[in-house]
């Protein structure tokens, strides 16, 4: 715009050399903008500083004028506020030292959801360990304390009392075993919320515990009991009961979800892919965390290269369908009866493309699988000639020095380009380029030459499309899930429960039924009903 000028904070120090030739340029434009008002007024932006504020004479920032500027009480006396001031506005803007960029800021909030995963990922195990810590320590206490404060009037410990001091030793070695493979294993996922049964397990341990303190410390400790073999019964009572606790535990965990109860269908929403699994009686969030374990085991791994191709074809047969506006302005009323026949022309040429529409998928489909089996036929000709040149080679090594052995990572090296173009050309026809990268595929081939493995064992990771976790993490495409559901995700699965597990491309839709209950009948059947008389006769016709 030629009666506008924008200065930056940057630029000042920069350019405080040329700022007054440029303030003489806007006093000479200022009068050239009120003659053209009119042929300019489309080119108006927005106005900034609002009408009481200095004009463009005086520009300001941070409300003070800038140095070397005039004062608006200087000149004032020289010449009116210009009436145009909203087509003559100077804007100086100014970017703050401690400014904060968009991919700082998105950062600083990556960071701090970083932070809290983890923390959620490690307070179940710092809570059992320290519950772990208090239940293997306090029999240990129970059995000190009495020797520290008062060892001169306890009782001597006979043979029975040292026969407990064994059992109770073996009982807290075997309690510390069981809760270190219980509660302290890591953690496979982050859940949303707390485990009810895992909750209910600490709080009934936390509640013996402290109700074994409360009973040592007044009928023990207050009392200064004498009777120590006593004392060493009550430490003995307080292990029983927490191995029982232990046994509650591996019930509720681990026990009561063994026994299959419910069959769930699995769906992904893109392709339709289909599975069906059964589970025993879990929660919400626990059978999405197993139904996720499936996923990755038995899915083929989520291409949405496969799905263009049917979007491709929609979007072509929608173009193809051209509509006219006959009564449109302008048009003539003599050509509207011809303009209108040549638009149902058009429409019935476009409805009788569209019944066509599946004989270019049945060809679209041959035309495809006839150029799959083209490149496969290739790919597989390709790789076992190298394969019997690296058995050739393998039987030349045997003769040749010790120096002039090849390693298996050069022999890799050196046949897979042989077989790398063949072999690039059939994953961008069945599109699977993505999903395999050269390392990996050199990788595998090492590996196949390493086992000795035949070329149809390396051709299948790349033939078969193969499940989730067989290649890289950075190729799931998935690494957090969302579960949706209108019931608590604590509850208990039931017939006819429905919730789904979204990501970023796609999501799981899952429904549950309960496993029918099966009754079965015996049926009784005498041996002797199969006996059976066979009669000959004398007289053949032989």
């Amino acid at each position: 715009m030629d009666t506008e000028s924008t200065h930056s904070g940057y630029s000042y120090h920069s350019s405080r050399s040329g700022r007054s030739n440029r303030h003489g340029d806007r006093s000479r434009e200022r009068h050239k903008a009120s003659s053209s008002k009119d042929s300019s007024r489309s080119e108006r932006s927005v106005v900034i500083n609002p009408p009481d504020t200095p004009s463009q004479d005086s520009p300001v920032h941070n409300g003070e004028p800038l140095p070397g500027e005039p004062t608006p009480a200087a000149e004032q006396g020289d010449e009116a506020q210009d009436d145009n001031w909203g087509e003559t506005t100077t804007a100086v803007t100014g970017t703050s030292e401690l400014s904060v960029s968009q991919e700082e800021v998105v950062g600083l909030g990556k960071g701090i959801q970083d932070r809290t995963q983890s923390f959620r990922r490690y307070l179940p195990l710092a809570v059992g360990s320290c519950v772990g810590l208090l239940v293997l320590a306090t029999p240990l206490v129970f059995l000190l304390l009495p020797a520290v404060m008062w060892p001169d009037r306890l009782q001597v410990c006979g043979a029975a009392c040292e026969g407990l001091f064994l059992s109770i030793s073996f009982k807290l070695l075997i309690l510390l075993v069981a809760v270190w493979a219980l509660f302290l294993r890591p953690s496979r996922a982050c859940l949303p919320r707390v485990c009810v049964y895992r909750a209910f397990l600490i709080t009934l341990t936390l509640l013996l515990t402290m109700s074994y303190w409360l009973f040592y410390g007044v009928r023990i400790l207050d009392a200064q009991d004498e009777d120590y073999h006593g004392i060493v019964q009550f430490a003995v009572s307080l292990v029983d009961s927490q191995l029982f606790v232990h046994y509650l535990a591996v019930v509720l965990l681990e026990l009561r979800q063994l026994q299959p109860c419910y069959s769930v269908c699995v769906i992904r929403s893109t392709d339709g892919e289909t599975r069906h699994y059964n589970i025993g009686q879990l929660s919400i969030q626990r059978a999405a965390l197993s139904i996720l374990e499936y996923y990755y085991r038995d899915f083929p791994l989520h291409n949405p290269a496969l799905l263009s191709a049917s979007k491709h074809r929609a979007a072509k047969h929608l173009a193809g369908l051209k509509v006219y506006n006959v009564d449109a302005p302008g048009n003539a009323a003599g050509a509207q009866p011809s303009n209108g026949n040549q638009s149902r022309a058009m429409v019935t040429a476009a409805g009788k493309r569209k019944d066509s529409a599946h004989n270019e998928l049945y060809y679209e489909e041959a035309d495809y699988e006839r150029r799959v089996r083209k490149r496969r036929a290739r790919l597989v000709v390709a790789v076992e000639e190298a394969f019997t040149h690296v058995r050739r080679m393998k039987k030349e090594d045997e003769r040749a020095t010790p120096s002039d052995i090849m390693d298996v990572r050069e022999a890799a090296l050196a046949i897979f380009p042989s077989m790398a173009r063949a072999l690039q050309k059939y994953l961008r026809t069945t599109r699977r380029q993505h999903c395999h990268s050269m390392e990996s595929i050199q990788k595998h081939l090492a590996f196949c030459l390493v086992n000795n493995m035949s070329p149809k064992a390396f051709l299948e990771a790349y033939l078969v499309p193969g499940p989730t976790l067989q290649y890289g993490p950075e190729r799931w495409m998935a690494d957090q899930w969302t579960l949706v559901s209108e019931a608590s995700v604590t509850s208990g699965i039931k017939q006819g429960t429905e919730f789904l597990l979204k990501c970023l491309d796609f999501s799981l839709a899952i429904t549950v039924k309960t496993i029918p209950y099966i009754r079965l009948t015996e049926e009784y059947i005498d041996p002797k009903s199969h006996k059976f008389l066979l009669l000959l006769q004398s007289e053949t016709s032989v």
